[in-house]
């Protein structure tokens, strides 16, 4: 075998430029898809950590239906006392939980007293909310508030409508909003500050401490319309899903609790979640738009995968075949002498090895390299309508570097079985015989 190493390194540096042409292909795929891998991989999980952690938090829980008429935010799909109380007792027994907030949300009337305009509210306690979204005090505008994220009478109105409003922290408005009942109720509020949209130019979300806002809505019992729930270690999704789908349908006498769902890969149907007995499990990727682009960025991946592998293969057969073509008399010459036709075969199988594991290691080595030093030269980008840039982080996994190279290796197999079959079944007496 390391006879047979040695002749077909020689083989290679014979026809260098050549070699050198296809080791370059094979290394400018494989930089081109961890870079690739690299950097998209960054941008969505930062993307994914701007929704998680200064909005929704990694799950929701809603009571059945809700989510499916979430656009009107119907009060008569609160989660009541008793609802509450379940969930969150199984949520005080999992390990995984970090930390959950409830909230009430409700559509309102804005006024400074001039002009009104709608906006939606929703009524938290401040100490669970940042410690579910931990980013939300860093969306506020000016000065970054220090403690509490808002008292009683304050309220945090968005940057969309504090500008077409030409309100500030610190001024007066009034908030009317509709019960359940059908009564009106409106109170005076003090803008505590003001925030920065993360969903862009249609984010129209403001919050309230979540006893204003039932003495805005008259609410007589401890009702709320969502519980927001931050894990510990988000790639956990998937198994918290299906876990707190089970224990919600075994509380509540219900079978079966759903498939899991998490980081766009494996969804239920959009405004479906799991769980029954009154009560459903969603997770981010299920209430944010923003998870079609997810799922876009890990299809782009897969692409550009594809088009790796067709570069591999393409290269490495095309050299194999010209290395068969233009050796026919050495391999005559070889075959006449007794060379049996499964070394033959070893031998060329040998060389498109060695192509694709000289490509594939070069190209992981230069990747490497320039990760980091995109690591050390930050690339920064805008998100939303943030004021603030967001730094990547690029980083490649070795489950991510040993797919790639391994795929590159096979391919540059597969790519050299014909050539190689094709000279080891080569009559020894026509090849000789060949001009």
């Amino acid at each position: 075998m390391l006879n047979i190493l040695k002749i077909a390194v020689r083989n290679l540096a014979r026809f260098s430029r050549r070699t050198l042409l296809t080791s370059s292909l094979i290394t400018l795929g494989i930089v081109g898809v961890l870079l690739f891998v690299a950097v998209s991989g960054s941008f969505k999980t930062i993307m994914i950590g701007q929704f998680t952690d200064a909005m929704l938090g990694h799950l929701e829980v809603h009571r059945k239906g809700y989510v499916a008429s979430i656009d009107s935010l119907p009060l008569n799909l609160n989660m009541r006392a008793t609802m509450i109380g379940k969930v969150e007792q199984v949520l005080g027994k999992m390990d995984a939980v970090e930390a959950y907030s409830e909230r009430i949300k409700l559509g309102a009337m804005f006024s400074n007293f001039i002009e009104t305009t709608s906006m939606r509210l929703n009524g938290v306690d401040p100490a669970k909310e940042i410690a579910t979204t931990p980013l939300l005090p860093g969306r506020l505008i000016g000065e970054k508030r220090v403690g509490a994220l808002l008292k009683s009478g304050d309220v945090l109105i968005p940057e969309l409508i504090a500008r077409g409003m030409k309100v500030k922290a610190g001024d007066t408005v009034v908030l009317v909003a509709t019960n359940r009942d059908g009564s009106v109720n409106g109170k005076t509020f003090t803008v505590g500050g003001v925030l920065q949209s993360v969903s862009g130019p249609s984010g129209k979300d403001g919050y309230i401490t979540i006893d204003d806002a039932r003495s805005l809505l008259r609410m007589k019992e401890a009702e709320v319309s969502e519980i927001a729930i931050r894990l510990k270690h988000p790639a956990q999704l998937d198994a918290v899903y299906t876990q707190l789908s089970k224990d919600l349908a075994a509380i509540a006498g219900g079978a079966g609790g759903g498939t899991g769902a998490g980081g766009g890969d494996k969804q239920p149907p959009a405004g479906k979640g799991g769980g029954s007995g009154g009560l459903e499990v969603h997770t981010w990727a299920d209430l944010s738009p923003f998870s079609s682009i997810v799922r876009m960025i890990d299809l782009l991946a897969v692409f550009i995968k594809v088009m790796m592998v067709s570069i591999v293969l393409i290269s490495v057969m095309n050299v194999m075949v010209m290395a068969v073509y233009e050796r026919i008399r050495e391999i005559g010459t070889i075959s006449a002498i007794g060379t049996p036709p499964r070394r033959i075969l070893a031998l060329f199988i040998t060389e498109g090895l060695l192509l694709g594991l000289g490509g594939a290691a070069l190209g992981t080595a230069i990747s490497l390299a320039v990760i980091y030093v995109l690591n050390i030269w930050k690339i920064s980008i805008h998100f939303g309508m943030q004021q603030d840039a967001i730094l990547l982080s690029p980083a490649v996994t070795a489950t991510d570097i040993v797919t790639i190279v391994a795929m590159v290796v096979i391919m540059a197999l597969l790519a050299s079985l014909q050539p190689a079959w094709k000279a080891s079944r080569m009559d020894p007496v026509t090849a000789l015989g060949h001009v």
